[in-house]
């Protein structure tokens, strides 16, 4: 999106946090970084006292969410957050104890700002440690008050220092996304399409022009426009953390019902974008109601058929019907497999553990399924409903084929919904032969059908992983990150942080999403990366939103 068009605004700010900052400044942010605490891995918390576990002051309740008060320190749990602001005047905004987001006690809900993004991005690279020569940065540095401009210059000369440290190191288009409140969701689906090569060669050869795109209104964005932004800023070769707050903000325009700054689910995001990039790319009269005929780049990649056959256990009479889908759901195989051919095993789960496999996922995704007799379906030859039997199976595969693995229940009936931790075993390269509609209708008849209508014959069924979204934790207080794998090498997208992992720890982590590509996709794009440009197609340089990049 260019400077000329004036249709773009900022989400509006908390009014509670706008008067705190207007009666307080930056004052409390610079107080808060002495109590805040980063990980090795760049996950960022309050620390009010080391020695001590945090408790809410009013019900001394240490579990659940809790919140520091900017202005009077005092924790108070999600229970008690509004009766403590309430109780005293101007006490509104808090920080999130475990996250480091702000949180407005009032409007209940998290809150973004860009000079407290600074302020932690800044706590994250004081705290980070500098091998130079071998030996370990000073603690003195860390100590010196010199006040929070002075700070963030430090910072900026820091993250110059590992950008050219990671250019020489990391592929094109590793870029960390900085968390804007609860947006891991977000920012894990978005690293994973990063590296899917038919969205990644749409959207940096220009196919999508927000110059001249017209689908833009004076009060609504295009969310196409806003992805092709965040591919140039991607791919542009600057390795400094990036915020897409535009893209937020024009997702959340887009999607009103999930327009928070709640958790969302990674999945549900992950379809929801798909939808909106065709709303706006697939508006053409000639399609078909599987969308065969859409040239929207969504259907393009990510669009495959789905076969049902239900079967009348009396007659034999199947009914065949055909469903589009851009992922397949895949159910956790409970059944006992050994955990060999592991290749780290300090990463790998208990041996005694009940362990799935993805292969055994697709079997039992395409196993025959007795359906209950309250399931009766009605049989065209018999006339009346009867019990039957139904099997998927795969007619047409995708370009990019997503598998979503089901790892949250919910239960209507006990109304409850639990996560579950079970580990996953899963190729590398998968051959999805066995799990297409003409396989499994010739297992079904044998020798007797020698043909099978539209043979995919041609078809490619190999298939390479790219990318692997995880989700760790539970299901109220999880987080997602992102492995992508290019040129044979994995990295870990967690927000902000990018780093080199070895294969056995993305083996070892727990599939939520799983991105595969066909065969030949993966390797022409694994040639294609180093031919790259820098910058988006016509020289046009990137152009960051002031306060959030």
């Amino acid at each position: 999106m260019s400077k000329q068009n004036p249709s773009y605004t900022n989400p509006k700010p908390c009014k509670h946090l706008a008067d705190y900052k207007l009666k307080h400044g930056l004052n409390g942010f610079k107080t808060l970084q002495n109590c805040l605490k980063t990980t090795p891995y760049g996950r960022t918390s309050v620390s009010k006292h080391k020695s001590e576990t945090p408790r809410c002051s009013l019900c001394f309740a240490y579990q659940g969410r809790l919140y520091f008060c900017l202005i009077c320190s005092s924790i108070t749990c999600s229970s008690h957050a509004n009766e403590h602001s309430q109780s005293h005047h101007g006490h509104e905004i808090a920080v999130d104890v475990e996250r480091a987001e702000l949180y407005c006690c009032v409007c209940r809900d998290q809150v973004y700002d860009p000079d407290f993004d600074r302020a932690v991005v800044s706590k994250h690279f004081m705290d980070m440690p500098s091998n130079v020569n071998g030996v370990e940065e000073s603690n003195k540095r860390r100590r010196l008050g010199l006040g929070l401009e002075l700070e963030w210059k430090r910072s900026k000369r820091l993250i110059s220092m590992a950008d050219r440290r990671a250019k020489s190191i990391f592929p094109l288009g590793l870029r960390g996304l900085n968390n804007l409140g609860n947006t891991c969701f977000m920012n894990s689906v978005l690293q994973a399409l990063f590296h899917a090569p038919p969205l990644r060669n749409y959207f940096l050869s220009d196919r999508h022009n927000r110059q001249s795109c017209r689908r833009r209104s004076s009060d609504r964005l295009c969310l196409p426009c806003d992805i092709d932004v965040i591919f140039s800023a991607v791919f542009s070769g600057d390795r400094t953390p990036y915020s897409p707050a535009r893209f937020l903000y024009s997702w959340w325009q887009h999607s009103e019902n999930l327009a928070s700054y709640e958790q969302q689910d990674a999945h549900e995001f992950f379809i929801s974008m798909l939808d909106q990039i065709h709303e706006k790319e697939g508006k053409s009269g000639n399609q078909d109601k599987d969308n065969r005929d859409c040239q929207c780049i969504a259907h393009k990649a990510f669009s495959g058929l789905l076969r049902s056959d239900v079967t009348c256990t009396t007659c034999g009479f199947t009914s065949t019907t055909y469903d589009p889908c851009v992922d397949i759901s895949l159910n956790l195989d409970m059944s006992f497999c050994p955990s060999t051919g592991m290749t780290n095993r300090t990463t790998k789960p208990n041996e005694n553990a009940i362990i799935s496999t993805l292969l055994g996922c697709l079997d039992l995704f395409t196993r025959p399924e007795k359906l209950g007799p309250d399931q009766k379906l009605y049989c065209q030859n018999c006339q009346e409903r009867r019990n039957s039997l139904k099997q998927m199976s795969i007619r047409r595969l995708p370009i990019v084929l997503c598998l979503h693995i089901k790892r949250f229940e919910h239960s209507t009936i006990r109304k409850m919904s639990r996560k579950i931790d079970q580990y996953l075993q899963f190729p590398f390269s998968l051959d999805m032969t066995p799990y297409l509609s003409s396989s499994i209708v010739r297992n079904r008849f044998g020798n007797r059908i020698f043909s099978f209508e539209g043979d995919e014959s041609e078809t490619c069924t190999e298939f390479e992983v790219f990318a692997v979204v995880t989700h760790s934790g539970m299901l109220e207080s999880g987080h997602y990150v992102t492995y992508v794998r290019v040129r044979n090498r994995w990295y870990k997208c967690d927000d902000a942080w990018i780093t080199e992992v070895d294969e056995g720890v993305v083996r070892a982590s727990q599939c939520y999403l799983m991105y595969y590509v066909q065969k030949g996709f993966y390797y022409k794009a694994s040639e294609d990366l180093s031919c790259l440009p820098m910058s988006p197609p016509g020289g046009e340089s990137y152009l960051p939103i002031a306060g959030c990049c």
